[in-house]
C-alpha cells in the first residue's frame, strides 16, 4: 500500500483559510499557488502533496481517486451528483450563505418564476421541496444583473456581506443553506489508507473544535 496522500484544493479563499488547519497537522506547502504555475505542490511532509484544481472539480478528483482527500465548499458538494466520496468533517472555514434573492421592489410574477443561478441542481431541488416548478436559467457569474435586466425574476447565489446584492437593488428572501468548506475523502482510500487518514481526521476535528 502506498503511503502517499494527495489532497485536492482550490486556490483562493478556501486555500488561504485551510492553511492554518494544515499547519496544525504540520503540513505546509513549499510553494504559494499564487506565485507559481505548478498545480502539484510538494509539502514539508515527503508523502503528502497538494493538487490545485478548480473548486467545482475537487469532488471529481477525489471520487475518481486522483486525490485521496479534498477540501470543497458545501455549495459544490450540494451541486455534485457523484457518490464516491465521504464527507466526514465540516472544517468551518470559508463560511457564507446560499440565498434566494429578489429585487427589493419585486412585482408579482405571472406564470412560471424564472431563477438565474449556477447552482442548477440545488435550486431545482429547493423549489421541488416547496412543490413549485420554476424555469432555471444557468449563469456562471454576475448573477445580480439577471433581475436588473429582466433576464430572471430571482437569483440563487452565495452571499457573504450582502453588499453586492444591496448595490444592485436585491434583497435575500430565503436562506437555502449555510455554507462552509468540508473535508472529503475517497471511499477506497478511506479503506486502503485508513491508518494514515483516520489520525489526520481526528487531529483536524480536534483543531476545528478548538477554534
Amino acid at each position: 500500500m502506498s503511503d502517499n496522500i494527495t489532497i485536492a484544493i482550490s486556490k483562493g479563499r478556501i486555500f488561504n483559510e485551510a492553511l492554518p488547519l494544515l499547519a496544525a497537522l504540520n503540513i505546509r506547502p513549499k510553494m504559494d499557488p499564487d506565485v507559481t504555475r505548478k498545480l502539484i505542490l510538494a509539502t514539508n511532509q515527503r508523502n503528502i502533496k497538494l493538487i490545485i484544481v478548480r473548486a467545482t472539480d475537487v469532488p471529481t478528483y477525489v471520487e475518481y481517486g486522483a486525490a485521496d482527500m479534498g477540501i470543497a465548499g458545501k455549495d459544490v458538494l450540494m451541486e455534485y451528483t457523484g457518490n464516491g466520496v465521504y464527507e466526514p468533517l465540516d472544517l468551518q472555514i470559508a463560511r457564507c450563505k446560499m440565498v434566494l434573492a429578489a429585487p427589493k421592489e419585486s412585482k408579482k410574477v405571472n406564470g412560471r418564476l424564472r431563477v438565474a443561478t449556477k447552482y442548477v441542481n440545488t435550486t431545482r431541488n429547493y423549489f421541488a421541496d416547496l412543490g413549485r416548478q420554476v424555469e432555471i436559467i444557468k449563469l456562471y457569474g454576475s448573477m445580480e444583473l439577471a433581475p436588473v435586466l429582466g433576464l430572471a425574476d430571482q437569483i440563487v447565489d452565495l452571499v457573504d456581506t450582502g453588499n453586492t446584492l444591496k448595490a444592485n437593488g436585491l434583497v435575500p428572501v430565503a436562506t437555502i443553506a449555510e455554507i462552509s468548506s468540508r473535508l472529503i475523502v475517497n471511499k477506497a482510500a478511506m479503506k486502503m489508507k485508513h491508518e494514515l487518514i483516520k489520525p489526520m481526521l481526528r487531529e483536524l476535528a480536534a483543531v476545528v473544535n478548538r477554534s
